[in-house]
């Protein structure tokens, strides 16, 4: 079945599935850290020529994946299913940051930042699930963001997509129990990665703002918020969530990273000193 496999020594070599690989973000990283402990390794991005650097290295198996495309996801995760008989672990990571405020964010913006963040992960999800269900076990892990529990303001459609991935992913959680397959939200914090240059990126492409123009400066800012000089760098951030996936037992929830626990902290925090703290820190 596998052409791939073969020996023990293959079947017991975990293969691990990753979207949104591409160079200088957090699956990037990620797909490294796996490779280090002993994984065999799909990285997928929507274009090869993002992942080059790892282009020639046996432990990675590169792959197009446009998560936004049904086929596309049918189509990469039957070849890994006949290539190496197994999927393992399938990491959920693609995603798109969008920023603006939700009063003036063009709906077609925030309609593909759920399409990619939300359903591009259920796509993954339903496409690799039943594989999994017949060997009664996987591990599915999903890629949010610590940013969804304060929902601060100008990365509305980020956050809330985020945060809907989040309550997805406790549900799948009790879901995929009964049929052997664990389910873990990985809540990354500020980690230095591509993400701000992307959504600086995206948010050239804004409308001119017209009830938030006095306040355009602070929400372009927004956009690079995550990547001060004190982020977290993308590598520590992938081996710690590497080794939390790989566990036996895998946490229901790993978060790690510059903000993380304040955020956590904040989460719990009555809500008029919530929004008190949110309106200083991003000047509305």
């Amino acid at each position: 079945m596998a052409s791939g496999g073969g020996g023990d020594d293959d079947d017991r070599q975990q293969v691990v599935l990753i979207t949104g690989c591409s160079q200088g973000g957090i699956g990037h990283a990620m797909a490294r850290a796996f490779a280090a402990r002993d994984c065999r390794v799909v990285a997928t991005s929507r274009s090869i020529s993002s992942m080059a650097d790892l282009d020639g290295d046996p432990r990675f198996h590169l792959q197009e994946l446009d998560v936004l495309s049904e086929g596309s996801v049918k189509q990469v995760v039957g070849d890994v299913i006949d290539k190496f008989g197994k999927i393992d672990v399938l990491v959920n990571n693609a995603g798109v940051q969008c920023v603006g405020p939700l009063a003036e964010v063009p709906l077609s913006a925030l309609q593909r930042t759920f399409d990619t963040n939300v359903y591009g992960s259920l796509r993954m999800i339903q496409a690799a699930v039943p594989h999994m269900a017949t060997r009664k076990k996987g591990k599915v892990a999903n890629v949010g963001s610590v940013a969804a529990l304060t929902n601060g303001p100008w990365a509305g459609s980020y956050t809330s997509s985020k945060a809907a991935l989040h309550s997805m992913t406790d549900t799948l959680r009790l879901e995929l129990k009964p049929l052997g397959i664990d389910v873990i939200n990985i809540a990354p914090g500020a980690i230095k990665s591509n993400i701000g240059n992307s959504a600086v990126s995206s948010y050239n492409k804004m409308p001119e703002w017209k009830l938030y123009k006095p306040f355009e400066a602070v929400i372009r800012d927004r956009a690079h918020f995550s990547q001060g000089i004190k982020a977290t760098p993308s590598e520590e951030f992938a081996k710690e969530a590497v080794s939390a996936i790989l566990r036996k037992n895998p946490p229901a929830w790993f978060t790690y990273g510059q903000y993380s626990t304040i955020s956590c902290v904040a989460y719990h925090l009555p809500i008029f000193i919530r929004d008190f703290i949110m309106r200083k820190a991003m000047k509305c």
